[in-house]
């Protein structure tokens, strides 16, 4: 089993932060907003973006799959009452000459072994795409 540690204070009313390990991430936790940093909503998503980046550093070795680069392109729905998010669509898009078939195998793999992806699976509606860049 892994474990994961993460602390988080108050900085004021503008702002908080999150720190592990030897990282820290400003959080918008003003109730007005702010532009610099993200709110809970986004970090949920950076997290499956994450998720979705990280996995694939550990899929493509096994597959031996040919990648240039990758992007991941999340939309969240949240509901008001009571609040949580309701649906989460994303496009990741993949720089590579691999085949279709290639494209959909990594695609699998990313969504099951991906913890974040799991997570989020069990709790919401969660769908999205590969697709190849260009």
């Amino acid at each position: 089993m892994l474990e994961y540690h993460v602390s988080a204070r108050r900085n004021d009313s503008h702002g908080s932060e999150a720190t592990t390990k030897a990282a820290s991430i400003t959080l918008d936790t003003d109730m007005a907003g702010r532009q610099d940093a993200f709110n809970p909503a986004e970090m949920l998503l950076a997290s499956l973006a994450a998720c979705i980046l990280k996995g694939t550093e550990r899929v493509v070795p096994m597959l031996e799959f040919d990648l240039r680069g990758m992007e991941v392109a999340l939309h969240g729905v949240r509901q008001d009452s009571p609040p949580k998010m309701i649906s989460i669509t994303y496009e990741i898009t993949v720089d590579t000459d691999e085949p279709d078939a290639r494209l959909a195998l990594l695609h699998k793999n990313l969504q099951k072994y991906g913890t974040i992806y799991n997570t989020l699976a069990g709790a919401t509606e969660l769908s999205g795409t590969i697709r190849r860049k260009g």
